[in-house]
């Protein structure tokens, strides 16, 4: 073995819900090398995203923090991230090892890296219509990898894969991989409610293929660019094994959030507090330190992430993370006392909403009026309806009142213990209009994606311009 510390490569995948991966049970075979890695290694079964969409959510994977820990809630936040954190880049430097962030830079939550490198992640090219992201990817992570390899050092190589985020452009043959019928039928109307969803419908419409009917076509193209993006992360596992790294290198495979394809009227986006937002992967692979084909499951947390990493690398600091280390659950030696079973969910993408999971039922209570007209309070019976399309807040009074509370009292320890107020609270200008909705119907007419240009614009944080469109009321780009 190596004399050097093992390395450690992070597979960061943007917008990969975990029900749609083949290991997690799904019934297309969508992710076949990353079932292989997940037999080589430990699945957890029950993963989840708890503060959506992208910058909390690699900030909380990041760190080892939660919302309350990074203070960073809001999709478009105001500001560095904040200095009483450390980063996982940050802290492995510090530990002697090079660190390479690929495809998320000018991201706050991505800050401490040494080298950051780009490649085109969103623009179909011209003559196919179609994006090949992963191989964009590969092609600048295969260079770096030998650069790092290369080195004395160990290495850190981060990896944001965007082949689930939207536009979901796999190129051939994977645009037909889950789809045989004739997704123009002029009987279907399914993609109706789709186009007529003033906020998204032109920015779906600039990368759907005209003339599109069929809903489903669209979910297939979401699992043909996760099928494409697994084999293209298959030639870097091969590159990684040529290279003779296998054995002394941990692998990271997670996501920062799901996806909400055709539910729950959040079309082809990843906003709303459902579980399909919520649901995402977490393999690991480390030969030797972590047992082959252990799947755990027990509840996990993206904040679990970073102290898990730091205890298999046998590295110690004096962080008091917010999340735990996962390696008594790997090993099968964790107490029940210790398991999670409830926890505190919060999005800041389209819509300000908090709540509170736990097993049996999921809170969703709104701080400002959304922009699909939903109710103020949801409840769903997750036991009894796991799709959650039954909103009984209205029949169970009771329990919304014992679930607020429970939220409610969370929420006052961890202001408690960090001495801040939750950010869900203090980032009221998180769509950078500089206002509060009052009604949906004003969240509605103001909110508003154009093209993918406009959706890739605010990667690049320019606060200025995002300020500028806002006194000039253009549209509002995502940058998750």
């Amino acid at each position: 073995m190596s004399a050097k510390k093992p390395n450690v490569i992070f597979f960061g995948i943007d917008s990969l819900r975990r029900d749609h991966m083949s290991s997690y049970g799904y019934h297309r075979l969508t992710t076949p090398y990353m079932d292989k890695l997940a037999s080589q290694g430990v699945l957890f079964e029950k993963h989840f995203s708890p503060s959506i969409p992208t910058t909390p959510a690699y900030a909380s994977m990041l760190t080892g923090m939660d919302v309350f820990g990074t203070d960073v809630v809001a999709l478009r936040h105001q500001g560095p991230l904040g200095g009483h954190v450390l980063t996982l880049a940050e802290v492995l430097e510090s530990n002697g090892y090079n660190t390479t962030c690929i495809g998320f830079t000018g991201n706050p939550s991505a800050r401490g890296f040494q080298t950051y490198l780009n490649y085109e992640s969103w623009l179909p090219e011209e003559e196919s219509g179609r994006a090949p992201k992963a191989e964009s990817l590969n092609s600048v992570a295969i260079p770096e990898l030998e650069r790092l390899a290369a080195e004395d050092k160990p290495f850190f190589l981060f990896m944001r894969h965007m082949d689930p985020h939207s536009p979901y452009l796999p190129p051939a043959p994977f645009e037909r991989m889950f789809y045989g019928k004739d997704e123009k039928d002029p009987s279907n109307e399914s993609m109706e409610p789709v186009y007529n969803f003033k906020p998204f419908g032109d920015y779906l419409a600039s990368w759907i293929p005209e003339g599109t009917t069929d809903h489903e076509y669209v979910t297939a193209q979401y699992d043909g660019a996760i099928a494409y993006m697994d084999i293209a992360i298959q030639t870097l596992f091969t590159k990684i094994a040529d290279m003779g790294l296998e054995e002394d290198t941990l692998i990271v495979i997670t996501s920062d959030h799901g996806e909400t394809l055709y539910e729950h009227d959040c079309y082809f986006d990843h906003h709303g507090l459902y579980d399909c937002t919520l649901v995402v992967p977490l393999i690991l692979k480390f030969p030797g330190r972590v047992p082959a084909g252990r799947r755990v499951g027990d509840v996990s947390l993206i904040s679990d992430i970073m102290p898990t990493v730091l205890d298999l690398l046998e590295i110690q600091t004096e962080i008091a993370f917010d999340g735990r280390t996962l390696t008594q659950a790997i090993a099968g030696t964790a107490d029940t006392a210790s398991q999670l079973s409830e926890f505190y969910i919060t999005e800041c993408t389209w819509m300000r909403k908090h709540g509170w999971r736990t097993p049996e039922w999921k809170l969703i209570c709104a701080l400002e009026p959304d922009f699909h007209f939903k109710p103020e309070i949801e409840l769903y019976n997750l036991t009894k309806d796991p799709l959650e399309n039954v909103n009984v807040a209205e029949q169970e009074p009771e329990v919304v009142a014992f679930l607020t509370q429970r939220m409610h009292d969370y929420i006052a320890r961890r202001e408690e213990q960090t001495g801040r107020t939750n950010p869900i609270y203090t980032n009221t200008n998180w769509h950078g209009q500089n206002k509060i909705f009052t009604s949906s119907q004003e969240a509605y007419d103001s909110l508003y994606i154009g093209s993918i240009n406009f959706a890739r614009s605010l990667q690049s944080k320019d606060k200025e311009k995002v300020e500028a469109q806002a006194e000039e009321k253009e549209p509002v780009e995502s940058n998750d």
